[in-house]
């Protein structure tokens, strides 16, 4: 039940902050149930049906989350909570890291700003987050940018992208996307204008009608990280199959209430020889 009213308080929040900063742009996550919640609670449907709605009316763009995404069966539930939370939020941080950076070091050669993020995000969303592991062993005098090396290294920043889209908040088709960004995130030397350029032409060939923003973002870390974000999305096949479900929804909790009545009826009718006490 707590829930439901979350899910159901939303849009009104969304509305209330549209109104306030009107010109501002206001951006929701939607967390969507899990697969038990759908199939044991008609309302959990029902609730996110309109929830979606709602939110959609009020908000730029919406970030689609799937709760079954990211069930990992061998966990807790306790355990999967938290590692669900963790697993939602990550994707964030260097997105929103990235342009705010004020050590040198850390700003890349193609900035990835607020404004960027701001021109991409437009209506349904979604978002992924890969990694690759480098090695953790660099000699000091070791300079050269060899071939062999190249061709590791995009190598690895290939294998995250493919991480990214295959691990996506909610399972969508990349092609139906109007906008697109994705960010890099390692070491400086590990990212080179040849990386750029395949992540670029592997974004392009999954989502071919998408305009496409891209960064990087120089860190001290032991793996290369991409973020991508996939918006203005035509075709959200989770969202059409909460609105399809909810004229029979709709007709079953009317014939449910109609069907109480009429048993009140008849215990009322069953209760007229019974002499009243007041």
């Amino acid at each position: 039940m707590k829930i439901l009213n979350r899910l159901a308080s939303m849009p009104v929040m969304a509305k209330m902050i549209k109104e306030r900063y009107g010109d501002k742009p206001v951006y929701s996550l939607a967390v969507l149930p899990f697969e038990h919640e759908e199939t044991t609670e008609a309302r959990t449907t029902h609730n996110s049906a309109t929830c979606l709605k709602a939110t959609y009316s009020v908000s730029d763009a919406v970030f689609l989350i799937d709760n079954q995404r990211y069930v990992k069966k061998d966990y807790s539930l306790m355990n999967n909570m938290g590692a669900i939370n963790q697993l939602i939020v990550e994707p964030f941080y260097d997105l929103l890291c990235a342009g705010e950076e004020k050590n040198a070091k850390h700003i890349g050669a193609r900035l990835l700003d607020a404004g960027d993020i701001i021109q991409t995000l437009a209506g349904w969303t979604v978002l992924g987050y890969g990694e690759s592991q480098l090695s953790g062993i660099r000699l000091p005098f070791y300079r050269t940018r060899n071939f062999r090396k190249k061709s590791t290294e995009t190598h690895k920043g290939i294998q995250a992208m493919d991480q990214a889209i295959s691990d996506l908040s909610l399972n969508c088709n990349p092609q139906d996307s109007g906008k697109a960004l994705y960010l890099m995130s390692g070491p400086s030397v590990e990212m080179n204008m040849d990386l750029v350029k395949e992540l670029g032409d592997c974004l392009k060939e999954v989502a071919p009608e998408a305009i496409i923003r891209y960064g990087d973002y120089p860190r001290k870390q032991k793996e290369l990280r991409t973020t991508i974000v996939l918006s203005q999305l035509k075709n959200v096949e989770k969202v059409r199959e909460y609105y399809g479900r909810m004229p029979d929804i709709i007709r079953e909790k009317e014939r449910q209430q109609k069907d109480i009545e009429d048993k009140l009826r008849e215990l009322i009718d069953a209760s007229t020889s019974v002499p009243s006490l007041l």
